[in-house]
C-alpha cells in the first residue's frame, strides 16, 4: 500500500509517515510505503489514476479540478473521497527588518512558493490574481520549504509562502531568524470571495515566536484522497483507521491538530461535508463512517 506526499521537509510528508506508522501498528494492510512527489497534489492525483499510489495528500482545492479535468490536469481523474487531513493557513513570512507588514507590499518583490508544479505555487498564482497582479509584479522563486527559508535568511528572496503550523521547517526558521508573519488587512475578504475554498482562520499569538498577536489568515483544508478503481475493503480499513485514531495522530504528528473536530460535521451534515469539490466519498470510507456511526 503506498501513500503519496509531498517533497523532502513537507508537511505533507510528515503527515504521511505518522500515518504510516498508525496504519502499520493497527495492521490495516500490508506495510504502508510512503511516497514523496515534488509537485504534491498535482502529482498525487496522476498517480493514483496509473494506481502507483492508493492513496494521496491533496490540497482540498484542487481535488474538483482534477475530477472534472481542468488545468492543470490535463484528463479526468476519478478521485475519491477518504477523510480530511487538517485545516492548515496559508501564510507569508519575510524578515522583520525588511520592513514588509502587509501582503500588499509584495509588489514588485521576490517571493519563493515552492517548486513550480507544486500545490503552494498554485496557491501562490491564486492569491495574486486575487490582488490583480500579473506575473510581470513579482519575481516568483520556485524552491521547497528547507531551501525557500534558507534563501529567506541569506536575504536571496524577500518572502517566502509557508503552510501549515507546526512544521517542522518554519519552527526552524522562526527560532534562528526575526522574522514577520504579513497581514492581509483589507484585501482579507476579497481573496476569501476569489476562492471560496479557502476558510478564515486564526494564527493565535504565540504559536511562533514572531507572532506577537493573533493574525487572521486563509486556510485550506488538507485531504487523503483515493481512486474509485482502489479496493473498496482497503480503503474501508484505511479509513477506519483513521477515525478511531485521529487522537493518536494528533500525538504522532502535531500538524494533525483539529483533526478530531473535523469528523462532527460528516455525522450533522452527511456527505456533503467531506465531498470537497465535488468529489465524493469512496465506497469503502462511507462504509466506514457507517460503522463508526458518523454517517446514517
Amino acid at each position: 500500500m503506498r501513500i503519496g506526499t509531498a517533497e523532502p521537509g513537507s508537511t505533507f510528508l510528515s503527515q504521511g509517515n505518522a500515518l504510516k506508522s498508525l496504519l502499520d501498528a493497527r495492521s490495516v494492510a500490508q506495510p504502508a510505503e510512503v511516497v514523496t512527489a515534488l509537485s504534491a497534489s498535482i502529482e498525487n492525483a496522476q498517480n493514483l489514476e496509473t494506481g502507483s499510489i492508493q492513496f494521496g495528500f491533496m490540497a482540498s482545492n484542487w481535488i474538483g479540478r482534477a475530477l472534472r479535468g481542468e488545468a492543470p490536469f490535463a484528463t479526468r481523474i476519478d478521485l475519491r473521497m477518504v477523510a480530511p487531513a487538517n485545516a492548515g493557513p496559508l501564510f507569508f513570512i519575510a524578515l522583520a527588518r525588511s520592513g514588509l507588514r502587509t501582503v500588499a507590499e509584495l509588489r514588485g518583490k521576490r517571493i519563493c512558493v515552492g517548486p513550480a508544479t507544486s500545490g503552494m505555487a498554485q496557491h501562490a498564482d491564486t492569491m495574486f490574481r486575487a490582488l490583480g497582479w500579473t506575473a510581470s509584479d513579482v519575481t516568483i522563486i520556485n524552491l521547497d520549504f528547507a531551501q525557500g527559508a534558507e534563501a529567506l535568511k541569506r536575504g536571496e528572496v524577500d518572502a517566502q509562502l509557508q503552510c501549515p503550523i507546526p512544521n517542522r521547517v518554519m519552527t526552524a526558521l522562526d527560532g534562528s531568524a526575526e522574522l514577520r508573519v504579513l497581514e492581509w488587512a483589507d484585501r482579507f475578504e476579497p481573496l476569501l470571495a476569489f476562492q471560496p475554498l479557502y476558510r478564515p482562520t486564526l494564527m493565535r499569538a504565540g504559536a511562533l515566536r514572531c507572532l506577537a498577536q493573533e493574525s487572521r489568515q486563509p486556510a485550506v483544508v488538507n485531504v487523503i484522497v483515493s481512486h474509485a478503481k482502489v479496493d473498496a475493503a482497503l480503503v474501508k480499513n484505511v479509513t477506519a483507521a483513521i477515525a478511531a485514531g485521529a487522537s493518536e495522530l494528533v500525538r504522532l504528528e502535531p500538524l494533525y491538530q483539529g483533526l478530531p473536530d473535523l469528523f462532527p460535521p460528516l455525522k450533522a451534515e452527511g456527505r456533503m461535508a467531506f465531498e470537497f469539490g465535488g468529489v465524493p466519498l469512496h465506497d469503502g470510507a462511507v462504509a466506514a463512517y457507517r460503522e463508526a456511526g458518523l454517517l446514517s
